[in-house]
């Protein structure tokens, strides 16, 4: 089953400004010859404006493959809202339903 996950990474800039330079180029240097691998559908990918950081929203079967693919990360599962809203609304009835 295929999951989508929302993905978000922040930078902590550290240490000189020369040595954030470095980093940023080596980040810069290492993504650009990245390939998202096959069962790893990008949906959304953006970066916060006015912050270094930013969100994909991912669907994959396989959570090493989200694991394997990220620096460092949160990743949640997420449902579309019209499917959270059915569920709830589905135990909200059967809750209405019980005796007492």
């Amino acid at each position: 089953m295929s999951v989508k996950h929302m993905i978000s990474w922040f930078e902590l800039p550290q240490g000189s400004p020369a040595e954030y330079e470095n980093t940023q180029n080596r980040i810069l240097e290492v993504f650009g010859q990245w390939e998202p691998p096959d069962n790893f559908n990008i949906e959304v990918f953006a970066v916060r404006a006015g912050e270094w950081g930013g969100h994909m929203l991912v669907e994959c079967d396989d959570p090493l493959t989200v694991h394997k693919v990220s620096f460092e990360f949160q990743a949640r599962p997420v449902v579309p809202v019209q499917e959270a809203v059915r569920v709830e609304l589905e135990a909200m009835a059967w809750r209405d339903s019980l005796n007492g």
